[in-house]
């Protein structure tokens, strides 16, 4: 609990810096690239973020699992702190509801799955090559579910260090990887699982806009299977600071899970 509550500290007063409304780049700035960022696994942050951004998602998903539907919801907080390095606290929720004649005890318990803060630095941006690349690292502490909720509050940790590297090809297709190691922490009998992400990003920017169509691919290799989920997703400019992501997912090796659908609405004040 105690690492909770200093990681909480070292996060929340960085908000504050934020206070001010991000201007547009000057020639004092670093530079920072146009990215297509995905809209399922996201960015911390913009590549090349520039000091007082920040932004607002809140995010809606339903997923068909056979003998139930789940649905996630979640609420995210990201901003950076200074030029190219930005942070993000996210609480992401998960709820279920069973299929006719599904006994309601057999369903998982509906939970605040975790907290999760994070930080990312891109560490290097060359215009040349159009071409981006970031550090970053999450840090999740797994929650009991409601049913057992604080018997114990916490009963996990997630640690995530990842690697991002995106590419504009041809100023209007864009490609991104965002890959690592994902170690599974359960408190209970302080056993560690091995999990290997690996997602890879195809999109298409529409011209003279920030409108995007493509294709993310979602892959996790533990032990036991090849987890792969193909999502394709559009995001749309509603105003100067509110966009929405839609988002369809489609299992490829999960014959227990159905197809999935997620929204993100975006807000950038």
């Amino acid at each position: 609990m105690s690492r909770l509550l200093l990681l909480l500290l070292l996060f929340l007063p960085a908000i504050g810096l934020t206070a001010q409304e991000a201007s547009d780049q000057s020639s004092d700035q670093p530079l920072k690239l146009d990215h297509a960022e995905p809209l399922y696994i996201d960015l911390i942050r913009d590549l090349g973020a520039h000091k007082g951004e920040k932004e607002w998602n809140v995010g809606f998903g339903l997923s068909d699992n056979k003998t139930f539907d789940s649905y996630e919801f979640l609420v995210e907080y990201e901003w950076a702190v200074a030029d190219r390095w930005g942070l993000e606290i996210e609480l992401p929720f998960s709820f279920y509801s069973p299929i006719t004649g599904i006994p309601n005890d057999s369903l998982p318990a509906n939970k605040l799955e975790s907290l999760q803060l994070a930080t990312q630095w891109t560490f290097w941006v060359s215009e040349p090559h159009h071409t981006s690349m970031a550090l970053g690292y999450m840090q999740e502490f797994e929650f009991s579910d409601f049913r057992n909720f604080g018997n114990p509050l916490i009963e996990g940790a997630i640690y995530n260090p990842f690697l991002v590297a995106a590419k504009g090809w041809q100023k209007y297709y864009h490609t991104l990887l965002y890959t690592g190691p994902i170690l599974v922490h359960h408190f209970d009998d302080a056993h560690l699982d091995f999990i290997y992400e690996l997602h890879a990003n195809f999109h298409y920017m529409i011209p003279d806009s920030h409108n995007f169509v493509g294709l993310e691919i979602n892959n996790y290799v533990d032990n036991e299977q090849w987890d792969c989920t193909l999502r394709p997703q559009m995001r749309l400019d509603i105003s100067n600071d509110i966009k929405i992501g839609i988002v369809a997912g489609i299992p490829i090796t999960r014959t227990e899970q159905g197809l999935s659908m997620f929204t993100r609405l975006i807000w950038e004040p």
